[in-house]
């Protein structure tokens, strides 16, 4: 299955590795553990980020393996690798090009492209690469890699792997959660991951402002759609009023989902800087990464999200559009 991988790696010497911006668990989880495959293959190696790695996140990354674009880059002494220019490039966890951004400034310059991701392709994505969709995870990807490379993951590695599939399966709820998601999850377990300590590490240490923002979101709760629709915004008042940042905010759209009359979940966030960022949530029933691919952006069937150049209100009256049309259809 991964013949593709391998016959990429084959081709280069010098690899870095990249993300998306606002790198999650999966991201980052996807990136350590195929830098440790690439270390295997004998191949120079270095990951390099648009944004550095979230607080809540720094756990999965204890020897700074991550570096971040424009911040004293230096190569972790364990790979020694190129400059992004004389090295191909790997993007993990998307197949879009705009979403890893100031990264796309050497998408030119590199040997080649490769993607790993377990997203739904975007359309117009030309790069060669692995795109899964029905993998729970891109950590679940790169796992059945290591293995294929045969790859004994340590336990910094594993953990890191470990908090990729759990927070993109929702510790093991979501859809995609297979056969295959607890295969890997079991070998991770096998190399000395403590679940309980990633769980704690992920949703157990948000700061209180977190939880004050979190207040002032969940008051701005409006219902559409006869009560299926949920919508929260964050605006950037309060962000400054609670002390928290936009990323505090990652989980929240999972909260109206609680309710069994609740088809649909949307949060529109407002940056410091004032970037709108709209999010998307369903039970499967609406397919939110088409609604999010239209306005530019993607995801999963059931989780998505998308930038937008409008205001919050225009953002909103647009997905809510979108969104009755999806469920007027779905009757």
């Amino acid at each position: 299955m991964y013949k593709e991988v391998f016959a990429f790696l084959e081709r280069h010497n010098s690899l870095v590795l990249t993300t998306h911006e606002k790198p999650d668990a999966d991201g980052l989880g996807a990136e350590i553990v195929f830098f440790q495959v690439c270390l295997k293959l004998g191949k120079k190696t270095r990951i390099l980020n648009t944004d550095p790695v979230p607080e809540r996140f720094a756990f999965m990354d204890p020897q700074g393996l991550i570096e971040t674009l424009g911040q004293k880059e230096k190569s972790p002494p364990e790979a020694g690798g190129d400059p992004p220019e004389k090295s191909a490039l790997v993007i993990l966890d998307t197949s879009d090009e705009y979403n890893i951004g100031k990264m796309r400034d050497y998408i030119q310059q590199a040997a080649e492209v490769f993607v790993i991701d377990h997203h739904e392709k975007n359309p117009f994505c030309a790069f060669p690469g692995i795109v899964d969709s029905t993998a729970s995870s891109t950590c679940e990807l790169v796992m059945e890699i290591a293995a294929q490379a045969g790859l004994i993951l340590d336990r910094e590695s594993a953990n890191a792997a470990y908090g990729g599939i759990i927070y993109d399966t929702g510790s093991f709820a979501y859809s995609k959660t297979t056969v295959r998601t607890f295969k890997a999850a079991l070998s991770l377990l096998g190399a000395g991951v403590n679940p309980y300590h990633i769980h704690h590490e992920i949703y157990e240490t948000a700061s209180t402002a977190a939880l004050l923002l979190q207040k002032k979101v969940l008051a701005s709760l409006e219902l559409y759609n006869n009560g299926r629709t949920a919508v929260q915004i964050l605006r950037k008042e309060d962000l400054l009023s609670s002390g928290a940042f936009v990323d505090d905010a990652e989980n929240f759209i999972n909260v109206p989902l609680g309710s069994r009359d609740i088809n649909v979940s949307v949060l529109v966030k407002e940056s410091g800087e004032g970037q709108i960022r709209c999010s998307l949530r369903s039970k499967g029933t609406i397919n939110v990464s088409k609604i999010a691919q239209s306005f530019g952006g993607g995801g999963h069937v059931s989780a998505a999200g998308f930038r937008s150049k409008d205001s919050i209100e225009n953002t909103l009256e647009k997905v809510l559009k979108k969104i009755t049309e999806a469920l007027d259809a779905s009757k």
